[in-house]
């Protein structure tokens, strides 16, 4: 008896492990689509939509605080800033669809801004607000080359809702201790909401160019 009951309990701790391993994968290898309801491909110009109008039109760069450089990540408050197309770069290279959970880097198109030393590549910084530290996304990463150096410039898209969320979980580095959390805002004092880790997720519709 005790062995029959041992071996239903393995049973069903192979089905739950191989159903999990499989719908794990299926929503891997999902493809992003954008508006249209095409594939977002890497490479391409698009524009990265919040659902929630409240908050502003689509990403570009902000100033953080007070400091000057690097810029963060929000939506854009002012009808007279330039949009800013975005264009994303899967871990592998060869790869031209963008699929969801997969590691990639996002990058404004190349503009000019007072910071002009760093990079439009995103990256994870830190940022004290209200005397409390925030990870925020910021310019100033590193494109491509995969590892330790290059763990805060690794995001993923994963669906959520209606749209999708940015997810940084990156997975480039098997033996890096990673943060792994939902990417959303933090509201500044004058409105203007920064992307930052954050429990609950910013949702976003990408339309392309």
């Amino acid at each position: 008896m005790k062995k029959t009951t041992l071996s239903f309990l393995l049973l069903i701790t192979l089905m739950f492990i191989t159903n999990f391993i499989v719908s794990d994968a299926a929503s891997a290898s999902n493809p992003v689509l954008d508006t249209t309801g095409k594939m977002v491909r890497a490479g391409f110009n698009y524009l990265v939509v919040p659902v929630r109008k409240d908050l502003g039109a689509e990403l570009g760069l902000a100033f953080i605080g007070t400091q000057v450089c690097p810029l963060g990540i929000g939506p854009r408050l002012n009808p007279n800033d330039g949009i800013l197309p975005i264009i994303f770069f899967p871990v592998n290279s060869k790869k031209g669809v963008i699929r969801e959970s997969t590691d990639l880097n996002v990058e404004f198109l190349e503009t000019y801004t007072i910071c002009k030393h760093l990079s439009n590549v995103w990256r994870l910084d830190r940022y004290n607000h209200q005397e409390e530290d925030h990870h925020v996304i910021t310019n100033g990463g590193v494109k491509g080359n995969p590892g330790r150096d290059t763990i805060a410039n690794w995001f993923k898209i994963v669906k959520y809702g209606a749209g999708y969320k940015f997810l940084f979980c990156p997975s480039v580095c098997n033996y890096c201790e990673v943060i792994c959390k939902n990417v959303g805002i933090l509201l500044q004092n004058n409105g203007q909401a920064l992307l930052a880790l954050s429990n609950e997720p910013l949702e976003v519709v990408f339309k392309k160019m």
